[in-house]
């Protein structure tokens, strides 16, 4: 039976007096790839760390594959930060073998197919890794386990477009919808699109819209931007839409 994987309700949170989400409330159902949009400072980041269990809610409730989304919440979920999180001296073939020392759900095969595909060294120093470089370890890394939940926060940032477009048919060569959702929060909107089932817009800690990539297409044509700019403004300069 089909059940939301991902539920909040009437959650806030607040960094001292500084408001990062207001009384948030949506649920997520299981086998979507679903992209967070927003301008900077809309609470993107945020919403994917209560979604780990790394953030606990000012108030409200998040809940996981039905349980609270605490720290042992990890068993549910993968989680890619945006800041590199691998130890720099490790070359990426130590890299695989430590993340599958800690994971039991950790699928070794499946992440010597996406370095293969990711065209990786496997003896170079994770150090040495271009910038794109590191992003498609760490994607390698968070989708190479058998977690339901995989949440990527701003995987495509700062890369050029040949790299994300890269990323973008890995992440949709290596997503199996039948045992896994993944949350991506991006400012990349008319690249990722073709990988998107559902879009979430966000701002100023509030959801503005969420519905089906489908549903908007039927309304706005072949693309989100037009959605994009009558849901979060046209002035939503931070967001990338060329």
């Amino acid at each position: 039976m089909n059940h939301n994987l991902v539920q909040f309700d009437h959650v806030s949170k607040n960094y001292m007096k500084e408001i990062a989400l207001d009384d948030v409330s949506f649920q997520l159902p299981p086998g979507k790839v679903i992209g967070v949009i927003g301008p900077n400072g809309s609470g993107k980041s945020t919403l994917l760390k209560l979604t780990a269990g790394l953030l606990r809610p000012t108030q409200g409730k998040v809940i996981v594959n039905g349980k609270p989304a605490k720290r042992r919440i990890s068993s549910e979920v993968s989680y890619m930060p945006e800041q590199d999180g691998c130890y720099p001296f490790y070359t990426v073939t130590e890299a695989i073998k430590y993340y599958n020392s800690i994971y039991t759900d950790f699928d070794e095969g499946k992440a010597k197919e996406m370095l293969d595909f990711n065209e990786l060294s496997r003896n170079q120093e994770v150090n040495n890794l271009s910038k794109g470089g590191k992003v498609r370890l760490k994607m390698v890394l968070a989708m190479s386990r058998r977690a339901p939940l995989i949440l990527l926060d701003e995987p495509l940032a700062g890369l050029d477009p040949m790299i994300r477009d890269s990323i973008i048919k890995g992440l949709v060569a290596f997503v199996d919808p039948s045992e896994q959702t993944v949350v991506i929060t991006t400012h990349e909107v008319s690249e990722i699109e073709p990988a998107l089932d559902m879009v979430i817009a966000l701002k100023n800690g509030k959801i503005v819209k969420l519905d089906d990539v489908e549903n908007i297409r039927g309304m706005y044509g072949d693309s989100l931007i037009e959605w994009m700019k009558e849901v979060l403004g046209p002035n939503s300069s931070s967001l990338k839409t060329e």
